[in-house]
């Protein structure tokens, strides 16, 4: 039976162990040997990464073809509008080609841990935050496709990969869970409603990243 973990990546770390730049990397964080993360999530982006030891199962996860769904918690420059939410649900061209539709919906802000550092962020320039859901992995998919309806990204959360969440899990912080199903299956693993059992009780737990929606 493999086993897989769900780490909440913190702003600033690679997705990966070790970084000849000097950069922050899993390794500060997980404990776990022989593990590797199952696809990646940009050194600027926050939240849920999983990493696993099996290598057929790390491929599969990380494989476009089984379309396992990702949920992002964007929050953006101005207000979003009616117009820029239906072009990322049509899908918008980028430089690579359009994108697939996304699911998009206006978010309240969520109830998320402090950023460090914060968000830059102009002077008599207000934010807003939205929920958008993809089932695509193109470099840097998300800011490009916000850019192009108007709306730089200015703070990117993964919340969920699948049915896998951030829920509970403060910055940096980890949790194991299982997977009932062989790599081999057609359709996606399900997996078992995530636990609460940490596998570094050492750091603080945060409130959990719940949203709020309008």
């Amino acid at each position: 039976m493999s086993e897989i973990l769900l780490l909440n990546k913190p702003f600033q770390v690679l997705s990966q162990f070790t970084d000849n730049e000097g950069r922050a990397t899993l390794a500060e964080f997980v404990t776990e040997k022989n593990v590797y993360a199952a696809g990646r999530l940009d050194y600027d982006s926050e939240g849920l990464l999983l990493l696993t030891s099996d290598g057929a199962l790390q491929r599969r996860i990380a494989d476009p073809k089984f379309k396992l769904e990702k949920t992002y918690w964007v929050q953006v420059e101005g207000i979003i509008t009616d117009e820029a939410l239906q072009q990322l649900r049509r899908g918008v061209e980028l430089k690579d080609g359009p994108t697939k539709p996304a699911k998009a919906e206006r978010l309240t802000a969520p109830n998320v841990w402090e950023r460090q550092p914060p968000i830059r962020q102009r002077a008599n320039q207000p934010t807003s935050w939205l929920e958008l859901k993809i089932r695509e992995g193109r470099n840097r998919q998300v800011r490009r496709m916000t850019a192009a309806v108007g709306f730089p990204t200015l703070r990117l959360i993964r919340y969920a990969i699948g049915s896998w969440t951030l829920e509970g899990l403060a910055p940096g912080q980890y949790r194991r869970d299982e997977i009932h199903l062989p790599v081999s299956a057609a359709k996606p693993s399900r997996t078992r409603n995530p636990g609460s059992r940490s596998s570094n009780p050492g750091k603080n737990r945060s409130q959990n990243p719940r949203s709020r929606r309008p």
